[in-house]
């Protein structure tokens, strides 16, 4: 092998090393919960201090090689430091708090660059509403139910067809991303129908069982909008959470 290709080689190996070093890791955490930024890369042997900084440009913090503090003013007591030497715990995140968080140790020599995380911090969804409408079909054992999931400001319809007891969805299968980014979902799992209205970490739910509007004790006269008997609310916690 040529030493020019050889050459051309360690160099993109290095280069690629270097890239997989830095990776950004994404992460979602639920509004005015806390975040632990750890720092998982080797340090050099001989560092002054590590920095870690919003976008690349707003300097968060810079600590000491014997792990003291200096916290930049913007960030006076809105950070914690554990036991373990240069992590940072972000504390009461905000919308606004959304970015990518990087470390590099700082070296006589040059800048090495450590870890990053791209942080996107999100508010509780909304509550999802489900609306229900039988409509009978001229075939006794058919019933069609027409289903609504509705929140302040998106919805999704879909219908679905039970024949003896035994329904399927026809249409709406897909999910609604709603403006606020969040996915608005409905679907059948065994005889329940479920609204789902979720983001990365906090999701409600709204349900409905066919039997309650398809049953042989259901009355047969139109329904019209039934509410959902049951709301459910989860928050999901983001991983580096604590």
């Amino acid at each position: 092998m040529r030493p020019c290709v050889v050459l051309l080689f360690v160099v993109s190996l290095l280069t690629l090393c270097e890239a997989q070093g830095t990776i950004e890791t994404p992460v979602f955490v639920l509004k005015g919960r806390d975040l632990l930024l750890e720092l998982h890369a080797d340090l050099p042997e001989k560092f002054s201090f590590v920095d870690w900084k919003i976008n690349k440009t707003v300097d968060l913090v810079r600590i000491e090689s014997s792990g003291e503090p200096n916290v930049f003013k913007d960030f006076t007591g809105r950070l914690e430091f554990p036991d373990k030497h240069f992590s940072v715990i972000l504390k009461n995140l905000q919308e606004a708090d959304s970015g990518v968080y990087s470390a590099e140790a700082v070296t006589p020599t040059e800048d090495k660059p450590l870890t990053e995380y791209k942080v996107t911090v999100q508010g509780p969804v909304s509550p999802v509403k489900q609306i229900v409408d039988r409509v009978d079909s001229s075939i006794s054992e058919s019933c069609d139910l027409h289903v609504t999931c509705r929140t302040h400001n998106s919805h999704i319809n879909s219908t679905f067809r039970c024949v003896d007891q035994n329904c399927s969805q026809e249409g709406g299968e897909r999910p609604e991303v709603t403006t606020s980014g969040a996915s608005l979902q409905v679907y059948l799992l065994n005889s329940t129908i479920i609204c789902n209205h979720s983001n990365q970490v906090n999701w409600t739910q709204a349900f409905n069982t066919t039997e309650h509007f398809c049953s042989s004790n259901a009355s047969p006269f139109h329904y019209g909008w039934v509410p959902a008997i049951c709301t459910v609310t989860l928050v999901i916690t983001a991983a580096l959470h604590v």
